[in-house]
């Protein structure tokens, strides 16, 4: 019997490439989401509730793959410790997902029965991500500048 040569498991690099090419990508279609809704709340013109619509949906649709691998890493994996920073972020964007979920069912109303609630979704939704974005850019700085 030959033994076998140990298996030492790397890190895979495909899943934070995919994360950190695809996460960004929702926090933008939110925040032209909550563009189009105060657009169409001073303007009352259907098109813009329409592509809020739109918008919050595929912002909806594509932040999909991101949480999927950012719940694998902050509780699946374990081969490095998880920041508690991490951990808020993750929690910070679910909120926010759910936050938009309720946004896309509000632009599924008549076009003149989203006001305000369009817009106060939207603004919770970016204001979640914008904290979540901010305090892993402060992590990651942290991390940079300790080095």
């Amino acid at each position: 019997m030959s033994a076998r040569p140990a298996v030492t498991r790397h890190p895979s690099r495909i899943a934070p490439a995919i994360f950190e090419l695809m996460n960004p990508i929702p926090y933008g279609l939110f925040v032209g989401t909550l563009i189009f809704d105060v657009t169409y709340m001073s303007t009352r013109n259907v098109f813009w509730g329409k592509g809020a619509a739109w918008l919050v949906t595929a912002g909806l649709i594509i932040a999909i793959v991101p949480r999927l691998l950012n719940l694998g890493h902050v509780w699946i994996q374990r081969r490095r410790a998880v920041s508690r920073i991490e951990k808020k972020d993750f929690w910070l964007n679910l909120l926010a997902i759910v936050a938009a979920i309720g946004n896309a069912f509000v632009h599924g109303r008549d076009a003149y029965a989203m006001v305000p609630e369009n817009v106060v979704l939207s603004v919770v939704t970016v204001a979640l991500l914008s904290i979540a974005h901010i305090a892993m850019a402060m992590d990651r700085l942290d991390l940079g500048g300790g080095s």
